[in-house]
């Protein structure tokens, strides 16, 4: 498990201020083995033979079954990895409104810094050629002077909708996030992937902890499965 991730049941805490909380769940492995059963009508056959239904499911890419399970979790992450989240676009999200709430003194302050990975003009890797006490500094010197412009906006009386506008994206936001298993696998698949920014990769290897004590079989199959992509 990643340095900055703490595990307490079902609420995991995730970089500097955010938070995986898991809200509600319907569905579980019986359900999955219930609904491609009901093809011939039929249901549970067993513990073991009801397993194997699900990895040969899993290895064939029958995925609708999985479409029964619903995750709701509650999220508290930077901006900008919010925004990387919300391209997963087949589930429900509703977002905390700067327009109708007046913004936390809550961002994103990393522990290190990264440098541009040259191979991949995606990605970045770390270094020890950067001096992290001085970028620290102008970093955080920056997102203070825009929460302070952006208070005495509000306080000229300037609409909340407005003043926000020169917030940057590692202030945290909020939202509820509602989905199936088969989508919140194909989220994990990418999201947890190395190639994946390490601020919304720490995000989803904890929503893999949730989905593990959830749903173990499923997962079980999922996880044998990447890990036969990756040989």
């Amino acid at each position: 498990m990643p340095a900055e991730q703490t595990t307490n049941k079902e609420i995991i805490e995730v970089l500097d201020k955010g938070f995986v909380k898991l809200v509600d769940f319907m569905g579980g492995d019986i359900r999955a083995v219930s609904a491609a059963r009901v093809s011939f009508g039929g249901t549970s056959k067993g513990e073991e033979r009801d397993k194997m239904l699900i990895k040969y499911l899993m290895e064939n890419k029958h995925l609708s079954p999985f479409e029964h399970c619903y995750f709701q979790f509650h999220i508290k992450c930077p901006i900008f990895v919010a925004r990387q989240w919300m391209r997963h676009r087949i589930a429900s999200y509703n977002e905390i409104s700067a327009r109708y709430t007046e913004v936390k003194d809550e961002f994103y302050f990393p522990k290190a810094f990264r440098i541009q990975d040259m191979s991949n003009r995606q990605g970045s890797v770390e270094s020890d050629k950067l001096d992290n006490k001085a970028l620290s500094e102008i970093y955080e010197e920056a997102i203070e002077h825009s929460y302070q412009a952006y208070q005495k906006l509000l306080k000229a009386g300037v609409a909340r909708e407005m003043a926000r506008g020169l917030l940057p994206v590692a202030q945290y936001t909020q939202f509820y996030w509602t989905i199936n298993l088969r989508s919140l696998l194909n989220f994990i698949s990418l999201r947890a992937d190395s190639h994946a920014q390490y601020e919304i990769r720490v995000y989803a290897e904890a929503i893999k902890e949730i989905v593990k004590q959830k749903m173990p079989w499923s997962f079980a199959a999922f996880e044998a499965l990447q890990e036969n992509k990756n040989k």
